[in-house]
């Protein structure tokens, strides 16, 4: 039996029923007909992976793990933000292109333009986009159209004032006339035009949001700064910092950015991880690359994805992707 989710209004993900124990009481595991990683011969080379710094993180630890299998492969990483990926690929500066978002229509029509083909993409993990605030602050739950009058300045979700304090965001006391700090993503980042186009309709961000460089330093800013509020990837979390549950509609129940509510789309900024790649069609993918992606894609792959915060993808899932690329 297959399950259905749908992820922000705009992402589909199909899961095998009962393939993740995501329900209370059980910890997050990955799908177990999810092949193990075998070591095999003849993978050799370099390769460097240029995007998403939201994906840093997990480029490293995959790296890792795949060196200590194969010792003699060199990879070298940077994560300055998704938009760095395409021009990468282009150029071929790089063989991996992370990205937190979806490749734009243009950046898929600039790469076609230069080799007469689309560019490959898989799948590779799913995570939560979350709202931080300072650990002490009270808030209870924000709406998108609440998010959408903090940060916008145009206010395309329709909520019927600018929220510039605690206190217009519905905290009250000592938190009612305190200023709301905002922190975020500079705009060669994903997950700056992923909370645009979702949490702000598409709209303009304030003048006033202080853009950091990294999902890291977001979430310190937020973390130094009482009155702050932020967005990065949940795997990012710190104890000084605590996620505020979030809903579609003001006053409709607010969701934890978690991992069962991220599969089951109530979770309104639930995304998938991607790697972009460029493969032409009907060839065969090196070595090199094909085993890394197997090894992304595989039960040590994902369980990687656990450990870095992220949520896995199921088999099904992978298996689509693999085949899409003539990795079997």
């Amino acid at each position: 039996m297959m399950k259905t989710v749908r992820f922000s209004a705009k992402v589909c993900l199909v899961l095998v029923t009962g393939f993740l124990f995501v329900l209370e009481g059980f910890a997050l595991d990955v799908d177990q007909n999810l092949p193990s990683y075998s070591k095999t011969s003849g993978v050799s080379g370099s390769m460097k992976s240029i995007g998403s710094d939201t994906l840093n993180n997990l480029m490293t630890y995959w790296s890792e793990g795949f060196r200590s299998r194969y010792p003699g492969v060199k990879v070298e990483i940077e994560g300055k933000g998704s938009s760095t990926a395409p021009p990468a690929l282009i150029q071929s500066t790089s063989q991996f292109g992370p990205m937190s978002r979806e490749m734009k229509s243009k950046e898929v029509d600039a790469f076609e333009k230069k080799f007469g083909y689309k560019p490959a993409r898989v799948r590779v993990a799913v995570d939560a986009l979350a709202v931080f605030v300072h650990k002490d602050n009270p808030i209870k739950s924000l709406s998108l159209k609440q998010l959408d009058a903090i940060f916008s300045k145009n206010r395309k979700g329709g909520y019927p004032k600018v929220i510039k304090t605690w206190g217009d965001a519905g905290v009250t006391g000592e938190w009612a006339n305190k200023p709301i700090s905002l922190y975020g993503r500079n705009s060669a980042s994903g997950t700056y035009g992923y909370f645009k186009d979702v949490a702000l309709f598409k709209g303009d961000y304030k003048d006033t949001v202080k853009e950091q460089p990294g999902s890291s330093a977001v979430v310190q800013g937020v973390a130094t700064d009482k009155y702050g509020i932020g967005y990065s990837g949940v795997g990012y979390k710190t104890a000084d910092v605590r996620i505020v549950p979030l809903s579609v509609e003001t006053g409709d129940t607010g969701y934890d950015a978690n991992s069962t509510n991220a599969y089951s789309g109530d979770y309104p900024l639930a995304r998938f991880l991607y790697v972009y790649l460029n493969k032409q069609p009907n060839s065969t993918l090196d070595p090199l690359r094909a085993e890394f992606i197997k090894f992304v894609l595989s039960q040590e792959g994902q369980t990687i994805v656990i450990k870095d915060g992220f949520y896995p993808v199921s088999n099904f899932i992978a298996t689509q992707d693999k085949a899409a690329l003539g990795i079997r």
